[in-house]
This record gives structure tokens, C-alpha cells and sequence, in this order.
């Protein structure tokens, strides 16, 4: 029998409320310049280590042993869904974040403004990070000037800081495609490729996709630092199966960056929006309480700050989450999952393969008898190393939502 049918013939409806709260890029490694500390392990967090006390913990692969995951394969396995099994390209959920409607045949990408040089060599993929006022004039300068590209028209839309979304709406479209982003400073824009170069509709969309590169380019060249931009994660949506159709739960997503709202808003969940705060996004779900059943709450700090390889700025993120965490528990849930959506080291800049830590507490978790959550704890938690996948449905048995299999 296929597991995902096992589990929904096992599913029981209750009234448990379960929470998942997603320290985005939590997971680090210590090293001798950080005196074999990881920031988690640095952070001041006496009110998560209150709750590790009462709690299992352990440790999640997000893919695969060694395989470093994307934001969208490490949040689909948070939600229960295989990330390989289920891919969506970036382009999409970011999309759906910003509020865009996807149909048939339409091409999304997720981009960032970057900074060129005079040869095109690419010396900032974020272009300074700027400030979203300065995206959304780039965005506004782009959009009046690129209405249509071939037999598709293009709709561009500013998000935050220094990302935006391009869509693509036409007939006979289909991705996925390689990125037009290299991935890294000193090199040029690669020009993208069909992932199936047998697909027609995405040889055509790849041919779009680099026709919109020679019209766009020239329009913002003699900008500063934003002359240029990446594309990723170009790609259409997929069919998936909805969160409560899995789950028999009535999810609801609190998140900042549209990304996420995508994300959630991919498998049926209902965006929350308006919080910006950790500390309002907490209030916000002490608010909706009562209206759903599970709650996916995503904070991005961390893994801003292990990007940019500050140790110091990662530990105050964590720390700054942890002194809002009192506010969640004035509603305690039934169950509560911390973790990330993969572990993002300040030494590497960048997301990585390593498992993140994550914590698990309900009236029947058990208690690891650990004084601490973090990376050296999780390492000798009752919950070994798992895929991220069964996060999920550990959250669920934990919630006693499972009936017994067999006699």
C-alpha cells in the first residue's frame, strides 16, 4: 500500500490545534572562529530552552543525504508533501505570494535586481539588497516599457527589497527552465535552457525568456547598483493535492515575504496577512485561533543573516524570535513543531545540506531531558535524524490523530 493512502485511512478529524513555526535557515554548524559554537547554540533563548524540557528533538534531512535544498523543496517537505515527488519551481509560489493568479499556460519567475559591470559580469546578485521603494520604481520603469514579448504578454511585479516576480501569459508555454543566474559574483547572466529539451513548449518559452533578456536589459543599464536582473525557478504550476485533502486540517499561513505565502498558498492554505513582526505575527495567531486548525508561522531572519555570513546578526534574530515566543504560548497549542526549512551556515553564506535541528512538544512528546534546543541537543534527541517529510505526520500522531493499523 502507498504510505500517503495508509496515513489518510488512519486519519482521524479532532479539534487539536497544531502550530509549526519555521526559524527559516535555523540549522548551522560550529566552528574553531566561533569557538565551536553554532549562533542557536550562542543565542540567549531561555524561553525555547523552557520548552525543550518538555520536549523530543532531533534533527531533518530536507531531501536527501547531501543534497542542498531550495526554500520551496524544504518548506514542501515541512508540509508533508515528498520534495521529489512534488517540484515547483520558485517562479511559481513566489507568484502566488505576491497575489497573482496562475492559469494554464502562464510562465512565472522569481528575480532579483543584480549589478553588472561593463561587460556584464555579474558583482552583486542583490544588488545591495535595496530598499523595495527602489524595486518597485525599477518594477514600474519595466513594466511601461515591456508589455508584450512575442505572442505573450508580461506582467511584472515588485516584492520585497530587492525581488520581484515576471510572469509570462501566453499560449504554449511550459517550463521548468535552467536559471539566468549564475549563482555566484564573477560570472555572466547564463542564458536559460529547457530542463526537458524535448518539450517544444518549453524550447518556445526558453526562446521568450531571452528575447525579454534583450529588451529589458538596455531599459535599466544606466541604473545604479540595480543595471541588471536574475531570473530562476522559471517554471508553471503544478497539480498538487491540498492541504486539507491530506490532512483534514484547516491551515492557515503567517508570513512576511511573499515567497512563503506562496508556499502556503500552493497547498490551500489561507494567507494571514498584514503582521510584519514575529511578536505580531504571534498576536495574530492568538487572534485566528479559533478559526483554524493548524498554523504555519515563518520566520525569515536567519537565514537573511546566515546569507550574509553574520554570526552576530543570525544569534540576535534567534534571540529576538525567542523573546516573542511567550506570546504564542498564552495559546498554547496541542502540538508545536520549531525548526527550519534546512540549515543556511554563516561560514558557507548560503543554504546547505546539512540536517536542521527541530523540537517537538505535546502532551505526550515525552521530554528528551535536554536544558537546551539546539544543534548539540537535537543531536541526542529521541527523534534520531528523519525526513523532513514525516515532520508532518509526527505532528499529527502527536495531535492523536492517527487511528491504530492492524489488530
Amino acid at each position: 500500500m502507498n504510505l500517503d493512502a495508509l496515513y489518510s485511512e488512519l486519519t482521524l478529524k479532532t479539534n487539536a490545534k497544531l502550530v509549526l513555526v519555521v526559524l527559516d535557515g535555523l540549522g548551522d554548524v560550529a566552528t574553531r572562529e566561533q569557538n565551536y559554537l553554532t549562533p542557536l547554540e550562542a543565542a540567549a533563548t531561555p524561553n525555547l530552552d523552557a520548552l525543550a524540557k518538555d520536549s523530543a528533538q532531533g534533527r531533518m534531512i530536507p531531501v536527501a543525504p547531501g543534497i542542498t535544498p531550495g526554500s520551496g523543496p524544504g518548506h514542501l517537505a515541512l508540509f508533508g508533501y515528498d520534495p521529489l515527488e512534488f517540484q515547483v519551481g520558485r517562479g511559481v509560489i513566489e507568484a502566488l505570494g505576491l497575489g497573482l493568479e496562475l492559469g494554464h499556460g502562464d510562465l512565472a519567475a522569481r528575480a532579483n535586481f543584480c549589478t553588472l559591470d561593463n561587460k556584464g559580469i555579474v558583482t552583486d546578485r542583490r544588488a545591495g539588497r535595496i530598499d523595495t521603494a527602489v524595486c518597485e520604481e525599477l518594477c514600474a520603469l519595466l513594466s511601461s516599457k515591456v508589455k508584450k514579448v512575442g505572442d505573450a504578454n508580461v506582467i511584472i511585479k515588485p516584492g520585497k527589497g530587492h525581488r520581484f516576480v515576471v510572469l509570462f501569459r501566453g499560449k504554449g508555454l511550459e517550463g521548468p527552465l535552467t536559471d539566468a543566474d549564475p549563482h555566484r559574483e564573477g560570472l555572466p547572466i547564463p542564458k536559460v535552457t529547457p530542463i526537458n529539451p524535448k518539450s517544444i513548449k518549453a524550447r518556445k518559452a526558453a526562446k521568450l525568456v531571452a528575447e525579454f533578456y534583450k529588451i529589458a536589459l538596455p531599459i535599466i543599464a544606466g541604473k545604479k547598483p540595480a543595471n541588471g536582473f536574475l531570473l530562476r525557478g522559471i517554471a508553471h504550476q503544478p497539480a498538487i493535492p491540498t492541504f486539507e485533502e491530506r490532512y483534514k486540517l484547516r491551515a492557515a499561513c503567517i508570513a512576511v515575504y511573499p515567497m512563503y505565502k506562496g508556499l502556503a498558498q500552493l497547498v490551500g492554505m489561507k494567507k494571514l496577512e498584514g503582521p510584519q513582526t514575529i511578536a505580531e505575527q504571534f498576536e495574530r495567531y492568538l487572534a485566528e485561533h479559533n478559526n483554524y486548525d493548524y498554523f504555519f508561522i515563518h520566520y525569515k531572519y536567519p537565514d537573511m543573516y546566515g546569507e550574509d555570513g553574520n554570526f552576530a546578526a543570525k544569534k540576535k534574530a534567534i534571540e529576538d524570535l525567542d523573546a516573542a515566543l511567550p506570546i504564542l504560548l498564552r495559546k498554547r497549542p496541542d502540538v508545536l513543531a520549531i525548526t527550519g526549512d534546512h540549515s543556511t551556515p554563516c561560514v558557507i553564506k548560503g543554504h546547505s545540506w546539512h540536517p536542521q535541528p527541530v523540537l517537538l512538544n505535546s502532551s505526550c512528546s515525552g521530554s528528551d531531558k535536554l536544558e537546551r534546543f539546539n544543534e548539540t541537543g537535537a543531536n541526542r534527541g529521541s527523534l534520531g535524524v528523519i525526513e523532513a517529510k514525516y515532520l508532518m505526520r509526527l505532528m499529527q500522531a502527536n495531535a492523536k490523530m492517527f487511528d491504530k493499523f492492524g489488530a
